[in-house]
């Protein structure tokens, strides 16, 4: 009588000790029948210890009542296929320890009757590389976060020290603009905190940023509260930090234009903010009210106040375009394509 093992050379051929991988043979009664070099080395055995035992001897404790049932399954419609598709497999060693496997199964018919051939990849320094790029990510991550941080409590700081700035002063004027420039300051602080509390660390949640920005700037005009509401629609908008801060500004900008002229004399009415992606690579921003028009005398391309001038050096940052509309109601909108990442 040949003995199975020449019979099983024979078929498989004398490079089945030379593959890379490592390969398992299994009868239809699940006793291994042959390994290969390299699976000797992934599990730690030498093949006389193996074969002839239960291939379950290589799985895991709390898999191996279910393993014969899979094995039965595959015999009676044997066709190539990896082995637990969607599941995440594991190897058991000699000395007890588990490691992620993949394994493709595949039917060979042979002299002693059908066998399962199974090719069995140890996946250890894939999952590895995996959780140290994964690492690297979640210090990425968390840098960014303090980084966000840190910006946003020094303008807070700054923001503190105008404050300080303020109480020294009887000149109202001049209170006005350290007012304006706490309100610039607190417009890039939020932004940054938006992003410390966001996920998404590459762009700003507008319709966030917006909730918390108006508000403030109304309570920083304190003759006009309770006269003004806000309304704001910035669902679904979001904006790289490279786009969000010049943005940010400009409605700031815009909403203090509107609370400082737009509502004086106790005039009560309404600010509406929008903030639309108007199409793939275009975003529309417009700041609109129904209180005193703008005066039909007042040129915009003369204007030297410092936050239109702020308004239009922004604008050319963001290659973007104004219109004003002057009353009916009172409404000047930013249009500027949108940074398409690469």
């Amino acid at each position: 009588m040949v003995p199975q093992h020449v019979q099983l050379d024979e078929y498989l051929g004398q490079a089945f000790n030379r593959m890379p991988v490592a390969m398992i043979v299994v009868n239809q009664q699940g006793a291994i029948t042959r390994v290969n070099h390299l699976a000797e080395t992934t599990f730690g055995y030498e093949a006389r210890e193996l074969i002839g035992q239960p291939v379950e001897t290589l799985i895991p404790q709390r898999y191996r009542g279910q393993h014969p049932h899979y094995r039965r399954g595959f015999l009676a419609e044997a066709t190539a296929r990896p082995m637990g598709l969607g599941r995440d497999l594991s190897g058991l060693r000699k000395d007890g320890s588990e490691f992620p496997v993949e394994i493709g199964i595949n039917p060979v018919d042979t002299g002693e009757g059908p066998m399962v051939l199974s090719v069995i990849l140890d996946l250890s320094e894939r999952k590895q590389a995996e959780k140290r790029i994964q690492d690297a990510l979640s210090q990425k991550d968390l840098l960014l976060r303090e980084v966000h941080h840190r910006v946003k409590n020094n303008l807070q700081v700054i923001h503190s020290l105008l404050d300080l700035q303020v109480l020294k002063l009887d000149d109202r004027d001049v209170i006005g603009v350290l007012r304006d420039s706490q309100n610039r300051i607190r417009s890039m602080s939020l932004i940054h905190q938006t992003l410390y509390q966001s996920s998404n660390f590459a762009c700003v949640d507008f319709q966030r940023f917006l909730d918390e920005l108006v508000p403030s700037l109304i309570e920083s005009y304190r003759s006009v509260v309770g006269q003004v509401n806000i309304a704001i629609d910035a669902h679904q908008v979001k904006l790289p930090i490279s786009e969000a801060i010049p943005c940010g500004l400009i409605i700031n900008e815009l909403v203090s234009n509107a609370l400082k002229h737009g509502f004086a004399g106790a005039h009560h009415g309404t600010i509406t903010v929008s903030v639309l992606a108007t199409q793939e690579d275009q975003v529309e921003i417009s700041v609109s009210n129904d209180g005193h028009p703008i005066p039909t005398d007042l040129d915009f391309a003369q204007c030297t106040t410092l936050g239109f001038q702020l308004v239009r050096l922004l604008t050319r940052q963001l290659d973007g375009t104004l219109d004003i509309q002057r009353a009916g109601p009172t409404r000047i909108a930013l249009r500027f394509p949108l940074e398409v990442e690469a």
